[in-house]
This record gives C-alpha cells, structure tokens and sequence, in this order.
C-alpha cells in the first residue's frame, strides 16, 4: 500500500515535470524574461569605454590640460567688468551724439544764411532712386516735351540724373557707396520739385562738407542723414536706394528716430466719426488718417482710439479708460480694431470730446502715460457745433496754456460746414487739414509734426538727444506681411505643382498633416543670429529754423464766394528737421569684449521701457527672413527666465524688482536661478547666474552682465613672463605660433581694428597686428572707440584678449601640427578605420579653433576639415562647447554626444560630434581653459553599437535606444529616427522615465512667438453691411472654376504637363514617397475623375490666407536627472509594469534604453519639445496684446520733456480753410427735384 501511494506521487511530479519542461520555451519568452539587466550593464559599460578610448587618444585631452599648467586662476570681478564695458559704450556714443550735433549746427547755420535763395527747379542733385554708375545708360529724355502738371499747373520737369561712382565697402555690409558726395531719397508722395522742397535739397548740400569731416574724425560712423520736414533725406555716404518691396514706401518722417527727435513724449486720443455719412470713400480716407496717425508714434508715446456715433466706443474693447503704448505690438491690434469699424449713426461731438479730456487728465493724475505732450485728433466730416463749451471746462482753465493741443481732420470733398471743426484746432493749439482723397492723407496728417514740435524750436537752444529703440534697416514696417503674403502664395504654387505629381495622394491624412508640419517647423526657425537684416539705433536731434518771422501766402476768404491770394509777414518756430546718424547693434556688441565674461556669459542693453536693444535670445526673425510683428518691444523679463516653475506671465517679485533697478539706472547685483534654452530652443540648462548692472551715462540704456556662479566666477590668465613683449624679446616670431591653415578665430569678437583699414579676413587682420606688434615701439592703444580728432588713434588692440590668444595659440600649436595623427600607429589607424573619424579640434576660451583633419590615405584630402571650419569657429560659442562645460559637473571625465536634430531624415553622411572641457585648476579655482573634440561617422558608431550589443537589438522583441542628455535619439535600430525627440519615436515610454525620473520636465516660455490667425472674418453682419460680400463670393467660385480647368488641362495635356514640369518641377525629387491613395479616394466614374475628388482639391487648393498675429507659447523640454547614484539604474524590468532597462552610459552625456516590444503599447501618448500656444483662458473679444495691457510693467520716462512755450499763443497758423465750389450740375438737379417733389 505505501509502496502504490509512493508510485503514485513519483508518476505525478513525473507529470509536472514533463509539464514544466514543455512550458519551458513560453516561461523564457515572457517579458518578465525577456531583457537581462546584468547584460545590458555590460552593453553600457562596454560601449562607453569604447567612446572614452577613442576621444581620449583622438582629442590628446591630457595633453592639452598640460598645455595650460603656466597659466594662473583668478577672480572674475563683475562689478569692475560691468563699469568698463559701460564706459567704453559711453565714450563711443558721446563720439556719435557729437558727429550729429555738429550736423545740426551746420544745417541751422545753412538754412539761416540761404534764406533768401531763389529755388531753383532746374537744379540738379544725387538721388538715391535715378543717379546713375558710369556704363549705366541714360535714360531718354521724353519727347515730345512733357505734358502739363495737373496739380501745379506748370510743364513737368525733366533734370538728367547726374553720374556718381560707387565702390563696395565692408564697413557699410558692402554697399555700393561713394564717400565725396550724399545722395537725397525723396518718398513717393513728395514732389521734388516743389519750391520749398527743392530749395531745402539746394542748401542741404552744404553739408556735404561737415559728413566728410565727421567720418575723417571718426572711421567708425554709419550713415549720416538729414531728414527735412519736406519729406527728403539726405545720406552720407552716397548710394543708391535699396528697394525691399516693389513700391517705395519709405519716408523718413515716420521713422521713429525723426518723429522722437521731432516731438516730445505724447498721450493721444484719436477720436473717428461714426456718423452714417462716413462710408464709402470717406471711412476709407478716415482709415487711412488713423493708420497714418499711429504710424508716426514711437514706444515712448500713448494712444487710444475711439469712434463716436451716439456713444462713445474703443476700437479694442479691452483698452477703454486708458492709454495703451505706441509699440508695434498695440499698434498692430488697434490697426485691426479700425479695420472692423463701420459707421452707424448720428454723431456725438461732446460726449466724444468729453470722454477724451477725461481721459488724458485722468492719465496724467495717475501718472501713467507720456506725462508731457497731449492732443486730441479729430477724425470726421463735419461737426454741428464747435463745443466751446467743452473746451472751456476742460482745456481752457489755465490762460493762456492749453495742455491739449486739437487736430481736426475734416473727410470728404464737398463739405459745408468747414468752420466749427477748424476753430476747435485754431483756438486750441492744433492745426487743421481738409482731406479729400487718400493719396494726399500722408503729407497732410504730418503737419500735425511741426506743431508738436513748437515748444522745442521756441526753445531755441535745447536740442534734445535721442536714442531710438532698436530697429531693422527695412524701408517700411509692413514688410512683415507683405513677406508672409509672398510666403503664402509659394505654399499655393508648391500644393499645386505637387498635386500635379501626385494626385490624390496629396489628399491623404498623413500626406496633408505632413505638409502641415514641415510648414510649421519653418515657422519655427527663429536665429538670433542672422545677416538678413542690419540692426540699429539711431542717435537724433531736431534742427530749427532760427527765423522769427517769415512771409506766407496764403488764401483769404473775402467774402461767402470770393477767395484772394495774400502774402503777410507772420510769427513762426518751424521745425527744419532731424539730423542722425546709425548705430549697429553689432558694432555696440564688439565693445562688450564677450572673452571677459567667459563661457555662457553674455550681456545686454535694456531701454528706458525695459525693452532689449539686443540680448542673446533676441530672436526678432521667423522663418529665416521674416520680421516678427512686435520684433522690437520684447521686455527683459521675457527673455530672462526664472527656474521658479510659476505659470507663464506670473513673473517672479524678485525679477521684478531687479528690472525696476535696471530701468531707472541704477548700479546693482544679483544671482538668480534661471532656465537658459539653447539649440535652436530645444536644450536647456538649469543653472545659477550672476547679474551685475550699471548706467550707460546720458543714454536712456542700461548695461547688464551675467555667467554662471558655477564657473563663471573665476578665469584663465597669463602670468608676468608670458606677455607678448616678454617673448617678443626672447625672439619668439609671433607670426610663428599661428602658422599653417588650420586655424581660426572668432569672427564676431573685437581682437584689434584698424580704422582706415579693412581686411579681407579676420585671421589676416591678426597676422597684420602680429607684425605691428614685433615692431619696436609698439604701445597699447587704451580705447575700443576712435577718440575725437586731437587724440585720433588709428589702431586698437584688447590688450588682455590678445596676450591670451598668443598664449593659447603658443601652448596649442603641435594640435594641429601634430604629424602623429597620420602615422602608421596600429591604435590610430584601427580607430581611424573602425569609427571613421574626420576631424578633431580643439577651441580654447580666448576665441582660437584649431583643427586636424583626419583622411583615409596619406594624401591630402579637402573638404572635411574646411566644412568644419566654415560652421565652427565661435569658439565659446559654439553649441558643443558649451555644453561640454556644462557636462564637466556632471562628470569631469566624460565627452558629451550629439547629432543634428532630424538627421534620420536626410539622405547624407551623418557626423557625430563629440566634445569634452578642459578645465585648469590652481589654488583650489578651477576655470575653463579649452574644449577638446572630435567627428565620426554615425554609421561607424552605429555598427560598433551592433557588435556590441549582437543580434539581441535586431530581433522583433527587442527595441535598443542610446538617448543623450535632453532626450535625443542618438542611435536605433530604424536610422530615420535618428535625431528625433524620444517623446515623439515612443511617447509611453519616454512618460514612465519622466515618472522614475530619469529625466526631468523643464517647460520654458517663448514670449517671442508668432501665430498665424485667419483672414477671413465669418461674421454674419459684416456680409449683410458689405452688398460687395455675394459678388466676391461669385469671383471665388470662378477662380475655383478656372483653377479645376487648370488641373484637368496640366493631367491630360501631356505636351503642356511636361513644359509644366521642365519650368517647375522638382527634379531632386527629395520629398519621400507619398503613402499609398485611401481606398476612398479610387473611387471614380466616368474618365476617373469624380465630382467628390474634385470638391476635395478645390477645398484643398483654396489659399487660407493668414495674417502675422504675437503670441506667447511654451516647450517642454527635458533634461537627465544628474543626481549620483540615481536609484533607477538599479531597477531591472519587471514584466509589462516596466518593460524596459535604462542605464547610464560611462563617460558621456548618453543613457542606454532596452525596451521590451512583446509588452502593449500605448500609441496614443506622444511627448514634444515642439512649441504649444498658452491658453490664458481669454474670453471672445480679448487678445494677447489686452492680456499684456492688463499686467503692464513700470517703465522710466525721457529725461526731456517740452511741451509748452509762453510765446506759442502768438502763432495764429493753423491750416488753410475749406474752398467750396458750386457744382452746376449738382444745383440743376437739387432744382429739379425740389420742382417736382
């Protein structure tokens, strides 16, 4: 019996057994099995030595770390820094303020002694827009003789262009220009000819005389100008005028350096009629005087408009009761809010001027606004009565000062009643115009400038400085739209050209969300650095007309139906215009010695209004060539960013605090946690900062510094026995230690200059220094700015930039000599072959590159080493070499790897760059002295990652990733997803190492961001407003129409089809291959062509015309999380609840992520770094610009402010009045109807 049970249980573990073994192949294959921790270890540990091995013998980091042991460690002292740069910009802008006021004088002086010239409209000038280059042909002289001039009544004159030559110089971005003479640009609506135009250009060309001087005193000048109040500029040198748009719309009295010079700070209310009779050509008159109005307002004044009927409205709701700031970004929403305005009924002359007299006094009681100049325009086509009585309460208090000056703009041709509208400018210091059609708007709203400016020429002796905000050398600001028109259409003409191609495939979901988002990631495209535009400042001050009193003419009103000419001698304080001269930011930047601040240190200028003149992550271009619609109005708090983790636009109190420091000019320091994006704004780095600030003294700027408190406080220097005249006498060649090809320096940072010389390259300019600098009796020139005549200078040098750059270049100099490199070296030659290593190079912090290039023969090879050389020698600039400094506390030993964003998508070599810091270290101070590197091929890592790791990547089960330190994918099994976000290539995954931090989530705000709002206004009462509405929606379908024909015509008109393609077709084909058609999308009838099919291309063909719109967005970009022993790396995988290994890499900036495929996938879930709108919860009527509004931030007023003058009130000019002239056939109708009616 015992026997039989024993039997029994032996047959039953038997069975078990028997089980178990069979199951034994599923139990291995189950995800709690599938990845071996201990194995991936070995993968991570074995490629990473592998890496190490290689840069430590291709780079020689050792042997550069021992380059550097003569060098010493010392403190960085910001307050000093910030002092010297401070006063280095405020020597070079005294230097140009004083070439402007000579201007100024001499144009005073001119105008006064040819007062009594005779115009001569015969005489013959230098313009910008006709002169012509020896060999240019002359263009014909019209015959028969010109007709007569309507407008003047006089034969049309014809002056022969006169001949100038022009030579490029660098100096000027090698613009054509001629140094003997200026040339006048005159706008489009200014008729040059015109006695006191033409009389202005005569006497103006004395001043050719004071141009040459001030740039023989001082080679560093820009263009100098004169802006006359006629409307020409006169510009030295001379050139010819360069036309951005096809229409010339440039007029210098709306630009804000001649409209701030001109006037003072204003607070405006502009006030439109909308009465019923506004409509038709009147409200497009009266639309066009606003927009005019609000173009000559810089981010020193304050506007608001309203429209009147029977009650009193804002054209942006959000803005009522207040004045909101000049800058582009407010200017750009009231444009809109006019645009939507449409006249309704009877209008309310008092309640309108009532609601704007309350307004600017309760302005300037709550001390916002301009706080000096106030004046009220008028917008309308008559008013009922003169409201005397309104004026008296309001603006009458105080005799005889009335602190708001009135402009009246009286709209439309046949107007009655002229008079009350014009006694409201005449008796309240304003000026009134009569307007009558839209080409005249410009030159009549710009008399209201003269007027503003009064008190100042009254004055007589004050001539303000101006320092303008910066801005693009663009001829006007609606250059932005018009690009981003001309964009739009280009995306119309490629849909088209690729339907062509591929039909019905472009219809695809996929195909279309493709095309979406390329579009969009160009949007995206925002340098900081950037050649297309010239960014500046101007400095400007208004010039007088000395006279007293002077002679018009004008027309009297003799009695109800008689005009006379009559010519008196009157009172007056003309304004002759505004002298100035450019400042290019980069020109500012060269001053700021950027070696001084060392790695990841940077300055910047903040205005008056906190706004940057330019600053590392000023990015005021989209798309590589558009201007941004706000470009210029980015506050310093929106591009300094807190690491607070606060909501977007909650800024911290104490960045808050430190603005209101910088604004009003105080001197000051502070360190502060800051988030700093970088990469094209797909990295960041969350690192403390030092901030140091002082005054520019007599400019309305403000100078900061800031690096990092990690390495930023201390620096590399020379001791006594390196200095360059020590080993100059020593008979040390300096010419020697830059010898060879294979070496840079940085192009953007100020070595030495040479004030009446330029040089073809930055290297060759150094070697003529060297030269200089082995001479005997050479000395240190103390300055960056030319000095004034007397101590003129003609060369500088930065004497501390320059004794590190000769050591640096001395101690380095066998990198790129080294012959070892190309030696039969077993080890050099198997890691040349086995990781296709083309070049290492080495950038130290005084700005030098050094590189070797590496080829696959003895003999030499081009190519390599010059593409590196042509997108790599910023030195500290550099992306790699900053973060291989960053990388440095998070492991000294390691290389930090990268690839190019997206490179999976390309279809050449990708190059992997590896870089590593080298750090000195003396008397327990450390600072960064050089950067080490190197480039392979990717492939070549890719195969090493293969060996490694065998075939255990390669089967279905298995995913291997090696992601760098902000998430990146550096190597997969699917190359195309080499470079993408990993959030993006597999979203779960990425969620579950943010969760286990691995890595952490760092969103940054971009405050510079453009968004694209639709054109088409869907609103159902501007379709019953507008009759016009239905026939536009015939001619829509017309051009659908003429469009379908076309598409049917290019796909069966094989003759026509292939001409099509030979003109425009994209023979690189470097779009990828289309998906395959939506089964849907075959459905045909008939030839193959259904009527669903065509609906779908018209819709889709149809341009959904867009306009530019600010807006703020955010990324969220991610980072590793660097703390030692980071306990995730301990964790193996655990079935489905963690499907995945995830190990540091040694030596590197990378991680090794093994994932398990067997386990489900949660498809929906995708990360991005890409940018995402802000949803600020705003209701329907509110925007962005009413959101800023409502959080607006302190700001310092112009130091000058003139706005009265006691002997104003004897000025009686105040604009012709109306001439109304009896229509006859008018009269015989009225009499007709009044017979019969």
């Amino acid at each position: 019996m015992a026997w039989s049970r024993l039997l029994a249980w032996w047959r039953l573990c038997l069975g078990l057994l028997s089980v178990l073994v069979c199951l034994a192949p599923c139990v291995n294959l189950q995800p709690a099995e599938n990845i071996n921790y201990n194995l991936v270890h070995s993968w991570a540990d074995k490629l990473g030595m592998e890496l190490f091995h290689l840069g430590d013998f291709i780079t020689r980091r050792k042997e550069v770390q021992e380059s550097f042991k003569d060098a010493k460690v010392v403190s960085r002292n910001g307050a000093s820094i910030v002092d010297s740069m401070a006063k280095e910009i405020e020597m070079m802008m005294d230097l140009k303020v004083s070439a402007v006021r000579r201007i100024m004088d001499t144009a005073e002086n001119t105008a006064l002694s040819h007062q009594n010239d005779m115009a001569d409209k015969m005489f013959s000038y230098y313009s910008a827009k006709e002169m012509l280059e020896p060999g240019d042909p002359v263009p014909p002289i019209p015959t028969p003789a010109p007709d007569m001039d309507k407008d003047i009544g006089e034969p049309l004159i014809y002056v022969q262009p006169k001949v100038v030559v022009l030579e490029p110089r660098p100096e000027f971005h090698n613009t054509p220009v001629n140094f003997s003479v200026s040339s006048v640009h005159v706008p489009v609506n200014v008729f040059d000819r015109a006695p006191d135009v033409i009389k202005a250009i005569q006497w103006s060309e004395n001043l050719d005389q004071i141009f040459r001087d001030n740039y023989k005193n001082d080679p560093t000048l820009s263009w100098q100008f004169f802006g006359s109040s006629t409307g020409f500029m006169r510009q030295f040198p001379a050139s010819k005028w360069r036309k951005d748009v096809p229409v010339d719309l440039y007029d210098c009295r709306l630009r804000s350096w001649y409209m701030e010079a001109a006037t003072s700070p204003k607070d405006i209310v502009i006030l439109m009629d909308g009465s019923g009779s506004m409509l038709g050509q009147r409200l497009d008159i009266a639309k066009h005087v606003v927009n005019t109005i609000l173009d000559t307002l810089g981010t020193n004044d304050f506007v608001n408009i309203f429209t009147f009927d029977k009650e009193v409205s804002p054209v942006v709701p959000c803005f009522e009761d207040t004045l909101i700031q000049a800058n582009l970004g407010n200017i750009r929403e009231l444009k809109e809010g006019i645009e939507l305005f449409r006249p309704k009924s009877i209008a309310n002359y008092t309640a309108a001027l009532t609601k704007a007299f309350e307004l600017l006094e309760e302005t300037k009681l709550s001390s916002r606004g301009a706080q000096c100049n106030q004046a009220i325009m008028i917008i309308g086509d008559g008013a009922p009565e003169n409201n005397r009585e309104v004026f008296e309460l309001h603006n009458w208090r105080d005799p005889p000062y009335k602190p708001v000056r009135v402009f009246t703009y009286l709209i439309g041709k046949e107007v009655a009643n002229w008079d009350d509208i014009r006694w409201m400018a005449c008796e309240n210091q304003g000026y009134y115009v009569h307007l009558s059609d839209t080409a005249e708007v410009r030159e009549m709203v710009l008399n209201y400038i003269p007027v503003m400016a009064r008190p100042l020429v009254l004055g007589r002796h004050d001539h303000p400085v101006i320092w303008s905000q910066v801005y693009a050398d663009i001829e006007d600001t609606k250059l932005s739209d018009y690009l981003w028109d001309i964009n739009q259409c280009e995306y119309q003409k490629a849909d088209v050209l690729e339907y062509w191609q591929v039909h019905d495939r472009m219809l695809e979901p996929s195909e279309m969300h493709r095309r979406k988002y390329r579009r969009m990631k160009e949007t995206w495209n925002q340098p900081v650095d950037s050649n297309v535009y010239q960014f500046m400042t101007t400095v400007s001050m208004p010039i007088y007309d000395r006279r007293e009193n002077a002679n018009i003419t004008e027309e009297v009103l003799i009695n109800e139906a008689l005009w006379e000419l009559q010519t008196r001698e009157t009172r007056i304080a003309n304004i002759l215009g505004v002298a100035g001269t450019d400042v290019p930011i980069n020109e500012i930047k060269k001053l700021l010695s950027p070696f001084t601040l060392g790695v990841n240190g940077y300055a910047f200028i903040v205005t008056n209004n906190g706004y940057v003149l330019f600053h590392p992550d000023f990015r005021p271009i989209f798309q590589g060539y558009i201007l941004k619609p706000a470009y210029n109005s980015v506050d310093m708090i929106e591009v300094e960013l807190l690491d607070d983790d606060r909501p977007a636009r909650d800024f911290n109190p104490v960045l808050m605090t430190i603005r209101d420091s910088i604004i009003n000019q105080s001197t000051g320091s502070k360190w502060m946690l800051v988030k700093n994006h970088f990469d094209e704004m797909k990295r960041v780095a969350r690192i403390k900062r030092q901030y140091y600030w002082t005054a520019i003294k007599k400019t309305p700027f403000t100078l900061v510094i800031s690096y990092p408190e990690q390495y930023g406080v201390s620096h590399m220097d020379i001791r006594a026995d390196q200095e360059i005249h020590r080993i100059s006498i020593k008979g040390t060649n300096l010419r020697s230690v830059f010898s060879g090809k294979r070496w840079k320096i940085h192009p953007d940072w100020l070595f030495c200059k040479h004030s009446n010389r330029t040089f073809k390259t930055p290297e060759i300019e150094l070697l003529y220094f060297l030269e200089r600098m082995s001479e005997p009796g050479w000395r240190w020139p103390g300055s960056r700015s030319a000095m004034p005549p007397e101590h003129a200078a003609a060369m500088f040098c930065d004497r501390q930039l320059m004794q590190a750059l000769v050591f640096d270049a001395r101690v380095t100099g066998w990198f790129s000599n080294n012959t070892s490199f190309n030696s039969k070296d077993d080890k050099g030659n198997e890691f040349k072959q086995r990781f296709g290593v083309t070049v290492a190079f080495l950038a130290t912090h005084s700005g030098l590159t050094r590189w070797h290039e590496f080829h696959s023969n003895a003999a030499e090879e081009s190519g390599v080493g010059e593409t590196f050389s042509q997108n790599n020698t910023r030195a500290i600039d550099e992306i790699w070499y900053k973060r291989a400094v960053d990388q440095h506390f998070v492991r000294e030993e390691s290389f930090v790897y990268s690839v190019p964003f997206d490179a999976g998508e390309s279809n050449s070599e990708i190059l992997v760059t590896a870089s590593h810091a080298v750090f000195h270290n003396e008397g327990g101070k450390t600072a960064p002295a050089a950067v080490v590197g190197f480039q392979f091929q990717h492939s070549a890592l890719y195969k090493l990652f293969h060996n490694i790791t065998g075939n255990a990547c390669a089967v279905d089960d298995k995913d291997c990733y090696i992601l760098d330190n902000n998430g990146y994918v550096i190597i997969s099994t699917r190359v195309h997803e080499t470079g993408r976000f990993f959030g993006e290539v597999n979203g779960a995954i990425m969620k579950r190492l943010l969760e286990e931090n691995v890595y952490r989530q760092v969103t940054v705000y971009d405050y510079q961001a453009v968004c694209f709002e639709s054109k088409n206004d869907n609103n159902a009462s501007s379709m019953l407003l507008s009759p016009l509405f239905h026939l536009l929606r015939v001619g829509k379908w017309l051009l659908h129409t003429a469009l379908w024909y076309i598409v049917q015509l290019l796909q069966w008109a094989p003759g026509v089809s292939s001409h099509y393609a030979d003109m425009y077709g994209d023979s690189n084909d470097t779009e990828p291959p289309p998906p395959e058609p939506h089964p849907e999308h075959h459905a045909r009838n008939g030839n193959g062509h259904g009527k669903k099919d065509d609906d779908l291309w018209l819709r889709y063909l149809t341009l959904h015309r867009t306009r530019l719109k600010p807006c703020d967005m955010k990324r969220d970009l991610y980072t590793l999380f660097n703390e030692k022993d980071n306990v995730v790396y301990n964790m193996t995988a655990h079935a489905c609840e963690r499907p995945f290994v995830v190990l540091p890499i040694p030596f590197s900036n990378l991680i090794l992520l093994v994932i398990d495929q067997l386990c489900p996938r949660d498809g929906s879930v995708v990360l991005t770094v890409n940018p995402q709108p802000i949803d600020y919860h705003l209701s329907v009527n509110d925007s962005l610009a009413c959101y800023k509004q409502a959080r607006e931030f302190n700001r310092m007023r112009p130091h000058s402010c003139i706005s009265r003058h006691a002997n104003e009130s004897g000025i009686k000019l105040c604009g012709k009045a109306c001439s109304v002239y009896a229509n006859l056939g008018l009269l015989l109708l009225c009499h007709i109807l009044s017979r019969w009616l």
